[in-house]
């Protein structure tokens, strides 16, 4: 035990079961007091489990948790906060409609008599945190009134003001500026001072070796390291992230690539707190191509996406399918034009879980199955049995609704639904998220006959196993803007180094 950074909280033999998945493997995890623990991995690693673990979330299955040298076990998140632990998560959890202090205060109010609220402490405490967060915010200000990255400032002090002794905090800066970045930082050294300890989870690797004082890096459930960040480079990092040598994954159908089908130029989405989401990015998908996008969290791959499916109106850019200018302006406009979108986030965006399976896969198409003012049923039946069977989609019947299925045949429902509208181009995000082994091997397969019967594909993923298993080509994006192309079977460590940009030629000495 380091004497400075005394163990504060660890975790012996710790294993986290979901059904289908093992979110943490038998894991050991040392937090260090005064000191940032820094939290490396993929998406999908564990990192978030394991920290939600910490913050009483989530419990474990199997394994103990220590604190401060005794066994203890946090039913939920308000018994870990009375232990000290407190968290400010990657999604906001904020309540648009309540002012700043009341956010900041929810569930822990200041009283008289632990009867009525203490309003006047409540605002002055709050005005004192935003002092202390350097934030010219009027405490009295409904939340919804301010742009994302005041909100997150809001969140961060939330956890504040809960006065505790281990903070985490999971991608805190995801919608920060660069000066408010500045000012969480140096908030971050005076906790230190103060012996509070902080874990904390971010895919930009420059702030992790800038702020870190301890790193653990997670693999598939797993720590693959664990150290001070003394000597830590970044092959250290990179090989203990994706495993040292990179893979070799074969295709298994082989076509030739046709003529361009699809491009975009100059694409840029402005940022409200400055700056560019998307930044000048252009690209190119050609016949049976599949092209993978890969990049960390923020990198603005999935807005690229939703600029392409004209969801942001300012946006800006040009859009080519088949050589000819796409100048529609609506969702509607470019899926007609031969663009279909499978969307990160299926439940929310690409189903309506509450119709049934043949009336999600026809929703986009229901023009083909209208006889002058009336909808064929029998039509819009036969083609649905139809992409179902196509699909392998795994049903009871085509009326049951779409939310009986598993995630994985939800998918392929969002998928078939696409096909439906005959596109030109697929673009896909994160299109194996959240389903289990054997439905994520489906859908690669659909993915590759699609592409040998010479549909272009653009997938986004922060997966770096599927960016090589799947690609013709490699696209990266940092920062909003493309930071590297690769052909089939590059080197992983290349990859993930152009997706750190910034870190290309740093180490730690």
């Amino acid at each position: 035990m380091n004497e400075t950074h005394p163990v504060g909280l660890s975790i012996r033999n710790g294993s986290k079961i979901y059904p289908g998945t093992q979110a943490l493997k038998s894991v050991d995890f040392d937090l260090r007091m005064g000191a940032v623990n820094v939290l490396v991995g993929e998406n999908g690693a564990g990192k978030s489990t394991l920290m939600k673990v910490i913050a009483g979330v989530e419990q474990l299955n199997g394994g103990t948790i220590m604190l401060d040298g005794e066994p203890v076990v946090f039913a939920d998140k308000n018994d870990a906060a009375r232990h000290g632990v407190g968290i400010v998560f990657q999604e906001l959890n904020l309540f648009p409609n309540m002012t700043v202090t009341e956010n900041i205060f929810v569930g822990h109010e200041k009283t008289f008599a632990r009867v009525h609220i203490d309003k006047s402490a409540q605002t002055a405490a709050a005005r004192a945190l935003m002092k202390r967060l350097e934030q010219d915010i009027d405490p009295d200000t409904p939340l919804g009134n301010l742009r994302i990255g005041q909100q997150q400032i809001v969140e961060i002090a939330k956890a504040l003001a809960e006065n505790a002794r281990i903070l985490i905090l999971d991608e805190p800066t995801s919608a920060l500026s660069a000066a408010e970045v500045e000012v969480l930082f140096r908030v971050i050294e005076d906790l230190k001072r103060q012996g509070v300890g902080i874990v904390y989870i971010s895919h930009r690797l420059e702030e992790l070796i800038r702020i870190g004082d301890y790193i653990t890096v997670l693999r598939d459930g797993v720590i693959t390291g664990s150290r001070s960040m003394k000597g830590v480079d970044i092959p250290w990092i990179v090989t203990n992230m994706i495993g040292g040598a990179s893979k070799d994954f074969p295709k298994t159908v082989q076509h030739e690539l046709g003529d361009e089908v699809f491009r975009v130029e100059e694409i840029c989405l402005p940022r409200a707190a400055g700056g560019y989401a998307v930044d000048h990015v252009s690209l190119s998908v050609r016949n049976g191509e599949i092209v993978g996008l890969y990049g960390l969290m923020g990198a603005g791959r999935s807005e690229l996406l939703e600029c392409v499916m004209a969801q942001h109106p300012n946006s800006s850019g040009r859009l080519f399918i088949g050589g000819q200018a796409v100048r529609e302006k609506s969702v509607s406009g470019r899926i007609r034009k031969g663009l279909a979108l499978i969307p990160e986030d299926r439940k929310r965006d690409g189903l309506v879980q509450i119709m049934t399976i043949r009336e999600n896969l026809t929703l986009s198409s229901l023009g083909d199955f209208t006889r002058i003012l009336h909808l064929s049923l029998r039509a819009e039946a036969l083609k649905a049995a139809e992409s179902v069977k196509q699909m392998a989609i795994k049903i009871a019947s085509l009326e049951h609704p779409v939310s009986s299925l598993s995630g994985g045949n939800q998918q392929k429902v969002v998928i078939g639904k696409a096909l439906m509208t005959k596109p030109r181009i697929l673009l896909m995000d994160e299109p194996s998220r959240g389903i289990d082994i054997g439905a994520k091997a489906e859908i690669f397969r659909t993915m590759r006959r699609l592409a040998a019967s010479g549909l272009g594909i653009l997938f986004v993923t922060s997966d770096l196993d599927e960016v090589l298993a799947l690609s013709d080509r490699i696209l990266v994006m940092a920062n909003g803007r493309l930071t590297g192309e690769f052909p089939a079977g590059a080197n992983a460590s290349d990859v993930v180094s152009a997706a750190t940009p910034n870190l290309n030629r740093v180490a730690i000495q």
